[in-house]
């Protein structure tokens, strides 16, 4: 296995898209690190770079110790599992799993060995004569991984893998492929617009966006203190609740929005330069509560309830506050119905502070 670093790495295309802005940051030996973004943010481009399918237009991209600009996908030591399986629909998987050792020139003992170790891994020991014509989705998808295992790489590559499946098959996938890292401890880079993908597979997670990154960490990092707007509202489902207005001082700090005044219940200090100027507060679903489901939750603000969403294990609220959209998290036990109005909390040291005009995060 190896590291990955890029330095200031870019990609710009002839007719003058930039599709990827200078990134730098380092993927460490054994790492399972996502790319997340949404459709166009150059995550996929991104992957292909360091798999030597786009050219690097300015920085420097090492796997180990070797800068791998100029290098040749083949020589780059890498695997990558692509989202439409590429396989071989005349071979079994027997054969699919084994011919990029063949075309390498691999012993036949060495390719049956490792044919046989991924296989077991994969649960495809009673599929391996098989064509894939004859699998389901799912097991397409294993053998494409398969595929990639026996390579025994340095670095894998994961583009999408999984949005060809179904629910139930995504998450019993992506168990497999977050059970497979831990037990290789192999470097892998995957991709995926999906956030619950992102959030539950990757160790750390890097946020894309028009070609920029926005955030590197960790996810629950990401998720608890995010760098700014953007990564506020795209990780989490539902999304962050956002209020605008004016902070004010008044018994406490207070938000003096278009719709009422809505009392923070903080004393941050850190806020104190941000008196009588526009700032943006950020609740997450879970963290607006309900005072009717929470004993010793204060009112902070009333809203409408429009539609209610039960789940299951939880219900969604989708409620309105003057012309503001807002949505709450509630357990299953709840009455609150649609056509009512609800008194709603929180807990000030779940709040978020960003700057309208920079999008940034205000430290509080």
């Amino acid at each position: 296995m190896a590291a990955v670093r890029l330095d200031k790495v870019r990609k710009v295309y002839p007719n003058g898209h930039v599709a990827l802005e200078e990134a730098s940051f380092e993927i460490a030996d054994g790492e399972l690190l996502v790319l997340v973004g949404p459709s166009g943010c150059g995550k996929t481009t991104l992957l292909r770079m360091i798999a030597g399918l786009e050219s690097i237009t300015g920085g420097t991209m090492r796997i180990g110790d070797r800068v791998v600009n100029d290098v040749a996908p083949k020589d780059r030591d890498i695997a990558m599992v692509f989202q439409n399986y590429a396989l071989y629909p005349h071979m079994t998987v027997r054969e699919n799993l084994g011919f990029g050792l063949r075309l390498r020139g691999v012993a036949r003992e060495e390719i049956d060995r490792r044919v046989a170790v991924a296989s077991d891994m994969l649960g495809l020991n009673e599929r391996l004569e098989h064509r894939p014509a004859a699998l389901s989705g799912g097991q397409r998808q294993r053998v494409a991984l398969g595929r990639a295992l026996v390579r025994d790489p340095a670095v894998f590559l994961l583009d999408e893998p999984l949005s060809n499946l179904d629910a139930k098959l995504r998450l019993s996938t992506r168990v497999e492929i977050a059970r497979i890292h831990r037990r290789l401890g192999a470097t892998m880079v995957y991709v995926t617009h999906d956030q619950i993908e992102a959030m539950t597979l990757g160790q750390r997670i890097v946020v894309l966006n028009g070609g920029v990154v926005q955030q590197l960490d960790t996810p629950m990092n990401l998720y608890n203190r995010p760098a700014n707007l953007f990564v506020a509202g795209f990780l989490g489902s539902p999304a962050m609740n956002l209020f605008q207005g004016t902070l004010r001082r008044a018994d406490g700090l207070q938000l003096e929005t278009r719709n009422g005044t809505i009392a923070l219940g903080t004393q941050a200090h850190a806020l104190e330069t941000w008196l009588d100027k526009a700032v943006i507060v950020g609740v997450r679903p879970e963290d607006l509560l309900t005072v009717a489901d929470h004993t010793g939750v204060e009112e902070r603000l009333r809203a409408h309830v429009e539609v209610v969403e039960p789940v299951g294990n939880e219900v969604f609220l989708n409620m309105r506050h003057g012309d503001a959209e807002l949505v709450a998290r509630v357990p299953p036990h709840s009455a609150i119905q649609p056509g009512t109005d609800v008194a709603l909390g929180f807990q000030a040291e779940r709040l978020h502070f960003f700057d309208p005009e920079t999008t940034l995060r205000i430290a509080a």
